[in-house]
């Protein structure tokens, strides 16, 4: 049986249709929510639910006071690539109830990339954190992380490492984490691989690529994780209108 979508999710959909057929451009300031509130005839708290959908998935952000823009970066992605929008969980909540543990082999913190400062929506002279761990699950490896996160979110030390990232920044800081914009593909395993899965060079893994979001919309983190082939699996809903 279809589902009747809500009517934030058939506004999303007009917008989302908006802004891939280039009404609204990469960059663009996209009308405020009472004008879109009155183009609907709807509330601004349904527009609000709209928007929010627009934000996980990547496609546009808001910045407080000023509005919401469509992402410069929208729609660049690479061939061969499957992509997700989802709620970020994490090792940890992914695997409730078993024992997450982690080993921490980078911390440090630098400039940014030019690419790095783009997808954070950050200054180039505003550094970041470069993390890398691996994380097992009742003791055997589920995931090698790589991470980029900017400093002025959160003072991070190797023990708060050791667990929950997402965790400690809900809890000290109060986010409120809305969602990821996830590109699923296949390498081979590199250098990096031998160090933090204990894998071969040349066994598959599966790499996932996110930019994690704030509910209003900020990316808080650039993450890649490379995932053993033997114990890895994606499933992904698929609903059709």
């Amino acid at each position: 049986m279809r589902k009747l979508a809500y009517k934030y999710e058939a506004i999303a959909d007009s917008l989302r249709q908006d802004i891939k057929s280039g009404k609204y451009a990469p960059g663009e300031l996209m009308p405020d929510q009472n004008k879109l509130a009155a183009t609907f005839d709807t509330t601004r708290i349904t527009i609000h639910k709209a928007i929010q959908l627009l934000i996980i998935e990547g496609m546009v952000y808001s910045k407080r006071g000023a509005g919401t823009f469509v992402r410069k970066d929208f729609g660049i992605t690479e061939d061969h690539q499957e992509t997700l929008m989802d709620k970020p969980l994490g090792t940890t909540r992914t695997n409730a109830g078993k024992k997450v543990t982690s080993k921490v082999l980078e911390l440090q913190a630098r400039l940014p990339t030019t690419r790095e400062a783009e997808q954070l929506m950050i200054d180039d002279m505003d550094p970041v954190y470069v993390i890398r761990r691996t994380r097992y699950v009742d003791g055997k490896v589920w995931a090698y992380e790589h991470t980029i996160m900017p400093t002025s979110i959160v003072t991070l030390t190797k023990s708060v490492l050791m667990g929950s990232i997402y965790g400690y920044l809900e809890k000290e800081r109060g986010m409120s984490i809305a969602g990821s914009h996830r590109i699923i593909s296949a390498a081979k395993a590199n250098d990096e691989d031998i160090e933090g899965l204990g894998s071969q060079v040349g066994d598959p893994v599966l790499v996932i690529n996110q930019v994690s979001y704030t509910d209003d919309g900020q990316p808080f983190e650039i993450s890649e994780a490379h995932l053993p082939y033997a114990t890895s699996t994606v499933v992904a809903d698929i609903q059709i209108h």
